[in-house]
């Protein structure tokens, strides 16, 4: 595919390097901004670092093996492919299906997120009409072109990465490793056993600083030269994250009573708020400047749902009219268009559907979860099973320290996945629902699978 413009089945092949590290960066950098700090209420802060450097592992190993799966198949359907290629079709259904569950359930939260931020600015403005005007943009730009959108995300990448820059900067002068290891351990000063279940309930909000970094597969098949950027944005996309979400953690853990930042939304300018005051330019700077990683976030996970959507559109998974490409944008319009419908849908039902006691939308982001995990641990079994079964796949890129790195990276997956389950039972129960229902769909769409053209899951070689 390199040096090509148009990569097979339609899709534009014109994505470099810093665009694609770009794409890495911003699928996940709203979670720098809000929904990791709930993690200190369960574990306190020490704890909290405990669960977000051991899950910062898993992330990183699980990154290093997983570009090697996504150069040797570089494919839209990103873990779809792979799985199908190791597993065959039940495995590719697996894969696609939890992979459209992280991609397709995560944007509604981050669209609120955005209305909510909105609504403050301008109080007459309601939340959900501006989610719905976010989603309405954002598609309208992934689908005039992917070249526009991911330059458009390097720039509100840039600018987040800035803002948590000028953030830690503003804060430093008045931190305090005391305030930062006050009741540390889940509210105690010394740890004990009791620490531990904290640490683990904690892990959910650990994954939110990486979730969706993996996205960056889905657009491989647009990449001019996928075997040279695809593990240079990887590898510097996760390096980024680490550093960020580290030096965001511990700076405004340390800024002041980190337990009044444990349960709210916006933890970033309230820790500044104690350093600086309520007055301070800097902190009407961080107010909005803070929309731009959750506008990186929402819109790379548009492109990455999109090319989901599309790719099992393709392969027959999805019905066919989904997998249509734009004749003038060369953008898969249909799919775009389709997952935020589903989106806006979430976002009206929110106080109509609930369960567990909470909102369709608070319970969003660990359903993202729960089909993240679920693909992690299927792309690694294929990275197993294909270094078995096709040895002779051409690999321009190899995961290091194999096969150390993906069995950290698998076994990780699997404690998480138990984990989220035990402290979630009525969503697990949910999410396997809704893999019964979609394996039901499978089942009964053998023809459609059988007329699809060969070429949808075919291996590039060159």
């Amino acid at each position: 595919m390199s040096g090509s413009t148009q990569a097979p089945h339609g899709l534009a092949a014109s994505l470099g390097t810093w665009q694609l590290w770009g794409i890495a960066v911003g699928l996940v950098i709203s979670g720098e901004y809000f929904g990791w700090s709930f993690g200190w209420a369960s574990a306190g802060t020490l704890g909290f670092l405990i669960t977000t450097l051991a899950v910062a592992l898993m992330y990183g190993t699980f990154i290093f093996s997983f570009t090697e799966l996504t150069t040797s198949i570089p494919h839209a359907g990103g873990p779809f492919a792979y799985s199908y290629h190791a597993f065959g079709p039940t495995g590719g259904y697996l894969a696609g299906m939890a992979t459209l569950i992280e991609f397709v359930f995560a944007p509604p939260a981050i669209a609120l997120a955005i209305g909510a931020y909105l609504n403050v600015q301008f109080p007459a403005l309601d939340p959900k009409i501006a989610a719905v005007g976010a989603y309405l943009v954002f598609m309208s730009l992934n689908i005039v072109g992917v070249t526009i959108a991911a330059t458009f995300e390097l720039c509100v990448t840039l600018l987040a990465i800035f803002e948590l820059l000028v953030f830690m900067g503003v804060v430093a002068p008045g931190f305090s490793f005391a305030n930062f290891t006050k009741g540390g351990w889940a509210g105690a000063d010394e740890f004990s056993l009791a620490s531990i279940a904290g640490i683990f309930a904690a892990i959910p909000f650990a994954i939110w600083f990486f979730l969706a970094i993996e996205g960056v597969a889905m657009a491989a098949e647009e990449v001019r030269n996928p075997k040279r950027s695809i593990p240079i944005a990887y590898t510097g996309g996760i390096i980024t994250l680490v550093v960020l979400a580290v030096g965001v953690m511990v700076m405004a853990g340390g800024a002041g009573d980190w337990t009044k930042l444990a349960n709210i939304n916006d933890p970033l300018p309230q820790a500044m708020k104690m350093i600086v005051g309520e007055s301070s330019g800097w902190l009407h700077m961080l107010v909005w400047l803070g929309l731009f990683g959750l506008v990186a976030s929402f819109h790379g996970i548009i492109l990455g749902y999109s090319r989901q959507i599309f790719a099992q559109a393709r392969a027959g998974y999805l019905p066919g009219w989904l997998g249509a490409v734009h004749p003038k944008f060369k953008t898969p319009h249909r799919a775009i268009i389709a997952g935020g419908v589903i989106g806006i849908l979430a976002i009206f039902s929110d106080e109509l559907l609930s369960f567990g006691g909470q909102t369709l939308t608070a319970n969003i982001v660990t359903m993202s979860v729960f089909g993240a995990l679920l693909m992690y641990i299927l792309s690694m079994a294929s990275l197993f099973k294909l270094r078995r079964s096709q040895p002779d796949l051409p690999r321009s890129y190899k995961a290091p320290f194999f096969p150390v790195f993906p069995a950290i990276a698998l076994g990780g997956a699997v404690i998480c996945l138990i984990t989220v389950t035990w402290f979630n039972p009525l969503l697990a129960a949910v999410f396997a629902g809704i893999l019964a229902v979609g394996y039901g769909y499978f089942r009964a769409t053998h023809a459609q699978r059988a007329a699809a053209p060969m070429a949808a899951l075919a291996v590039e070689t060159e």
